[in-house]
């Protein structure tokens, strides 16, 4: 199921940055167009906004080729008795993906959440094993798997 996990991510991250590419893509060609046909006070405040616009996509598009990169970093096959980067980990009713925060999934009808490992959750989980259980914003974890 982790492979699955990972490819699905894989492909959702790739799907992001070709639509950022497209995006910017269009905007540098929009804004090539307008210099063509305008001049002016409007002229200016349009370039400024699609330059403004532009800077945003790219700042979004190096996070998700930083984000795939990570992704690319993990070995689906890998398996350990530990909680680590990589690992698929059923804590409770939640199964966590401990890579990079990205939206939640549904693979084979379970409910995936893609974490980062610096998150605070995860800070309690890296390097425990299954049976371990610790409190967390007042509620009781318990892990009962790991892959």
């Amino acid at each position: 199921m982790k492979q699955k996990i990972l490819e699905y991510y894989k492909q959702l991250v790739q799907d992001r940055i070709d639509v950022y590419k497209d995006m910017i893509e269009s905007l540098s060609s929009d804004a090539q167009n307008d210099a063509k046909s305008s001049a002016g006070d409007k002229h200016e405040t349009a370039l400024s906004m699609m330059h403004l616009e532009q800077e945003k996509l790219n700042f979004k598009l190096s996070e998700a080729i930083e984000q795939l990169q990570i992704l690319h970093t993990i070995d689906s096959s890998k398996t350990t008795t530990k909680v680590t980067f990589g690992s698929l980990v059923k804590v409770n009713d939640l199964t966590l993906f401990i890579s990079v925060a990205l939206p939640k999934i549904v693979i084979e009808g379970v409910t995936v959440f893609a974490v980062s490992p610096e998150s605070p959750l995860s800070k309690q989980l890296i390097n425990n094993t299954v049976g371990f259980s610790f409190n967390f914003n007042n509620k009781e974890y318990f892990i009962s798997y790991i892959e």
